[in-house]
């Protein structure tokens, strides 16, 4: 009995030393806090390249997270509307959206600028401005009087300009025009007597075989194949004066953001910055493929917009752009960090990139 009582005590002395340093010298080991978010666009669900970069965030978010924070992507009109993404973002209803930031002019002209600017910086330039130029410090200062916080997640190169159902000769040919085409843009074709019209992405190419409008720009020739432009319109115009490096935007609910712990925001900008290196590349490795594609499969007619027509739209856009900035103070200093940063670039695009192409192409 004796040696049993010695045998338990020793036991008993054993387990709770174990204890002890089970308690005071394992680490603890917390479960984290996981999170389920919406994000709402104004793509048709499933749409290429655009609606797949927001199906892209929320997969790589996902795996870079171990799932604790999953994002569900609706398309546009699935959940809300397309064009009421940004005020289902803004009031809480949901915690991110994915869009272009000139649908927004309504609700302040400045954040046209960070959508594109008609005869601005190419997508290269934006992308700069930017993540290393001013461009986001004055984005976040604009989206956070709507309780945003705004992210780059891509752009796609200089647009073509336009599926058109008359020719374009002159700049009398755009007086009476009805032409789907949002931001600054459309204020120039506005100017020069056309009608702009806003409407969401899945609405344009009804609108287009109906008679709504007679013109439509949308993207380039990967996206406008995919889009099936071709069978609704005559004549494919280029260049995309208008969208020379459109920036496409996510933005995140700033009081649901600024609850997540600090590794979950590193992760939601990296997937977005990831996101704008993918978006570029697609669009510049299958542009000239389905441009081929639309000529010779299609017949689609090619042309050129004349030299006198965008050297009278660049006029109407200084006058456009001058006109904006007058009114609205936002707008004035956006638009004078823009383009102090354009001249500094152009400048060095001048003997770098330009130059080089030139004797590229000669």
């Amino acid at each position: 009995m004796m040696k049993r009582r010695e045998f338990l005590k020793k036991a008993a002395v054993t387990t709770a030393a174990a204890g002890a340093a089970l308690s005071f010298g394992a680490p603890a080991v917390h479960a984290k806090k996981r999170y389920l978010w919406k994000m709402v666009t104004t793509w048709p669900p499933h749409f290429p390249v655009f609606g797949e970069s927001a199906e892209f965030i929320a997969k790589w978010v996902e795996k870079m997270s171990d799932g604790r924070l999953k994002i569900q992507v609706y398309g546009g009109g699935e959940l809300v509307p397309p064009l009421q993404a940004f005020d289902a973002v803004s009031g809480g209803m949901v915690e991110m959206g994915h869009a272009c930031a000139y649908y927004w002019a309504g609700k302040a002209p400045a954040t046209q600028f960070f959508g594109a600017v008609p005869f601005g910086l190419n997508s290269q330039q934006m992308t700069s401005w930017i993540l290393a130029g001013d461009g986001h410090k004055l984005w976040s200062e604009l989206y956070s009087n709507f309780n945003l916080v705004p992210f780059l997640v891509g752009t796609c190169g200089v647009q073509m300009g336009g599926w058109f159902n008359k020719e374009i000769n002159t700049i009398n040919d755009v007086k009476g025009l009805k032409m789907r085409i949002p931001g600054l843009g459309g204020k120039v074709i506005a100017k020069a007597g056309g009608t702009a019209v806003l409407s969401a992405g899945g609405e344009i190419y009804t609108n287009l075989e109906r008679g709504v409008i007679d013109a439509t720009e949308w993207v380039g020739p990967y996206h406008d194949y995919k889009m099936g432009f071709y069978k609704v319109a005559k004549y494919y115009y280029y260049p995309g004066w208008h969208e020379p490096g459109t920036a496409i935007e996510m933005f995140v609910n700033k009081k649901a953001y600024e609850k997540l712990p600090t590794d979950l925001k590193e992760i939601i900008k990296y997937a977005a910055q990831s996101s704008a290196a993918w978006m570029l590349s697609e669009f510049e490795a299958k542009n000239n493929y389905y441009l081929q594609k639309l000529i010779k499969e299609h017949n689609v007619k090619l042309k050129k917009f004349p030299t006198d027509v965008l050297k009278t739209f660049k006029k109407y856009t200084e006058e456009v752009l001058d006109e904006i900035t007058t009114k609205d103070p936002m707008s004035k200093k956006v638009y004078e960090n823009y383009k102090a940063f354009q001249k500094n670039i152009v400048d060095w695009d001048k003997i770098s990139e330009f130059a080089y192409l030139s004797v590229l192409y000669s």
